[in-house]
């Protein structure tokens, strides 16, 4: 029997539900989550089951965010936690069509709380940073606090059947009343029976597009004193802060040569 094929990219929709003002995104993650696999093959890494699961999960949760963002925003989100102590880390952006992440378990300082921290780029504008204290360890329940303080309405993020998605955020007018008890099980099928349209799709790929030329800027200090940087080796090896690639640099790199 022949297996199933897997897209190349993450398709998500971007609906509009007519009735309630909310509008729904929604899509099946197994491409990014097979991208992301091959990835940590490449860097022959393993994450521990849980905050595996955790990183996935972010990159699903930020890719909806994202879609439902204009079309000129890069986002990037870091979550600090206390407990696993760990760091987070996703990126993405609609226009380049990509979504990437790492995490971080060691040398992470211990915060006194759990943060989120976001930061959004568009061309020609000085960033917009944003911190949210959050108390769980679940990116869906992260977002909605997100919405709450920052995005100034609801929104809530469901996990649903496989790697299936979806994210709900209100609108003007929006229906309090069905929105407060929305579920999981409601968004499988409610294309099915409600009023909607669909206004756009996007196609995502987990991929950071990182190269040796885009990671040497980082030790342009050392580019007059590399004996400093390289001691007695040939090379070192430089991390892409990422997505963990691992990149081998030696004194003619730094030069140019």
């Amino acid at each position: 029997m022949e297996q199933a094929s897997v897209e190349e990219f993450t398709i998500v929709e971007s609906i509009f539900l007519r009735e309630k003002n909310c509008l729904l995104l929604r899509a099946e993650f197994t491409p990014i989550y097979t991208d992301y696999y091959l990835h940590l093959m490449e860097l022959k890494e393993r994450h521990p089951a849980g905050l595996d699961s955790t990183l996935k999960e972010l990159l699903a949760v930020l890719t909806l965010h994202l879609t439902a963002r204009p079309w000129a925003e890069t986002i990037a989100w870091t979550a600090n936690l206390r407990a696993p102590r760990a760091n987070f880390f996703a990126t993405g952006s609609s226009t380049s069509e990509y979504i990437t992440g790492r995490l971080f378990t060691e040398d992470v300082r211990e915060p006194n709380r759990n943060f989120l921290y976001s930061q959004t780029t568009v061309p020609g504008a000085e960033a917009s940073l944003s911190t949210i204290e959050v108390e769980s360890n679940s990116p869906l329940e992260w977002l909605q606090h997100f919405y709450e303080q920052s995005e100034q309405r609801p929104a809530k993020a469901f996990q649903l059947s496989g790697d299936h998605f979806a994210l709900v955020a209100a609108q003007p007018d929006f229906d309090e009343e069905w929105f407060a008890q929305l579920s999981a099980k409601e968004l499988e099928t409610i294309t099915d029976y409600a009023a909607h349209k669909v206004l756009e799709t996007r196609r995502f790929k987990f991929t950071c597009g990182c190269t040796l030329e885009r990671i040497l800027p980082v030790l342009s200090a050392w580019k007059d004193k590399p004996d400093e940087l390289f001691g007695d080796k040939d090379t070192i090896s430089v991390q892409c802060p990422r997505c963990a690639k691992k990149y081998s640099v030696s004194p003619g790199d730094l030069k140019g040569d």
